[in-house]
């Protein structure tokens, strides 16, 4: 039965335009009606939306938190608008969307739906045995509420390939019902290459201010740094979050203050500041996916200093396009910025082929073309159907040894 009309299913609106607005694209050029489902709308993004060729329609659902209550009521609603709008199939994002999304798709008798996870996120962070009971049953309920919700989908699709194993891991998501992408893609010809910034060197990071993106090992970093060589810059892009392990701005102001870090605070173009970069760092130990960050820097010719964690390693080959560290560890992360500092002839080679590696990774046009096969809406060889190991291990040497 082929796709004629798609409900797109997201916790944050936002992202609509700025994550998926090629797919949309892509979408509505291929034919096909796209109704784009969320709870916090804005006269802004609504317009931008519907500039994409999708019809935007608000739905009730909480982005943050577990109350059953509320999220069983929602789900009841999200079926009844399902019914309304008679969608061929659904396609959800960010973990409620997908969870929900799911349960309501089969309420409202959607004959096909497709789940993407971008990564594990907080209720999957840390080991078992060091997290606290609400954490433990958190993590409970959510792992069944996956299992369930992933067992109707037809095809469930993943950024990295650690997530995707420990998702079979935990027998939420069967073998023969899954795909990987690389990343959720870029356009390229948005994200020029430029020539680095040479002088003074200035290491940049991109990313909500949370603890677990590795502010507080960056800020370190920059202090060990700076007592070697304190012409070194070091910046600080994005805003303050709701999360309570959201870095304290007035501890951002200290930092700037004390001449550590440059913060500057949320950026709606971060072009400017990768163009402003020699180099770029994401010391992340969050629950990844592929971080975009970590894409836009490549394809805009920058190293990429980040740590050997999931989603992370990914987008880096070690010495040929940037540096891995272990995460936590600010001192491996002052010692290889100062390799960049002491080396400043590497800028220039690892993000020329940090470009390289955009161009056959992480080009949007390859990424829809996959979605797409996940979806059966086009012949691919990364359609739903599993992968044994040999085949996987041939992939990754494809995709991440450079000839």
């Amino acid at each position: 039965m082929p796709i004629k009309t798609l409900a797109i299913i997201t916790s944050q609106a936002f992202s609509l335009v700025n994550f998926r607005g090629p797919l949309i694209r892509d979408l509505v050029a291929h034919g096909i009606r796209v109704y784009a489902l969320a709870p916090d709308y804005c006269t802004e993004v609504r317009e931008k939306v519907m500039a994409l060729g999708a019809e935007p329609v608000d739905i009730s659902l909480c982005n943050t938190g577990m109350n059953p209550f509320r999220d069983l009521l929602d789900t009841l609603k999200l079926a009844r608008l399902l019914k309304r709008i008679r969608p061929d199939a659904t396609f959800g994002y960010f973990i409620k969307p997908v969870i929900y999304g799911a349960f309501a798709s089969r309420l409202a008798k959607v004959p096909r739906h497709y789940s993407m996870v971008e990564g594990r996120g907080y209720v999957f962070e840390g080991h078992s045995e060091e997290l606290g009971l609400g954490r433990r049953i958190m993590r409970r309920g959510v792992t069944a509420l996956y299992r369930r919700a992933l067992a109707l989908s037809d095809c469930t699709i993943f950024l990295n390939r650690d997530d995707m194993n420990f998702f079979q891991l935990k027998r939420m998501v069967t073998n023969d019902r899954v795909a990987r992408i690389h990343g959720i893609g870029l356009d390229l010809a948005h994200f020029m290459p430029l020539a680095p910034h040479r002088e003074p060197i200035r290491f940049v990071m991109i990313s909500r201010m949370l603890t677990a993106k590795g502010v507080y090992e960056f800020v370190e970093a920059a202090r060990r740094v700076k007592e070697v060589r304190p012409e070194v810059e070091f910046c600080l892009v994005g805003g303050t979050d709701t999360h309570d392990r959201s870095v304290p701005r007035q501890q951002l102001v200290a930092w700037r203050k004390q001449g550590l870090v440059e913060w500057v605070g949320h950026s709606r173009d971060v072009r400017y500041w990768l163009a402003r970069a020699s180099v770029y760092v994401l010391p992340s130990w969050y629950g990844e996916g592929v971080p975009r960050g970590n894409q836009e820097a490549m394809a805009m010719a920058r190293p990429v200093i980040t740590t050997d964690w999931v989603g992370c390693r990914d987008t880096v080959v070690h010495g040929h396009n940037g540096l891995l560290v272990p995460p936590k560890d600010p001192q491996a992360l002052a010692s290889a910025m100062l390799h960049y500092v002491e080396h400043p002839q590497a800028i220039e080679e690892h993000g020329r082929h940090g470009r390289s590696m955009a161009e056959r990774l992480y080009d949007v046009r390859q990424t829809n073309s996959r979605i797409f096969a996940a979806m059966g809406l086009v012949r691919h060889p990364s359609r739903c159907g599993g992968a044994n190991t040999k085949e996987a291990a041939a992939e990754r040497h494809d995709l991440l040894t450079l000839s």
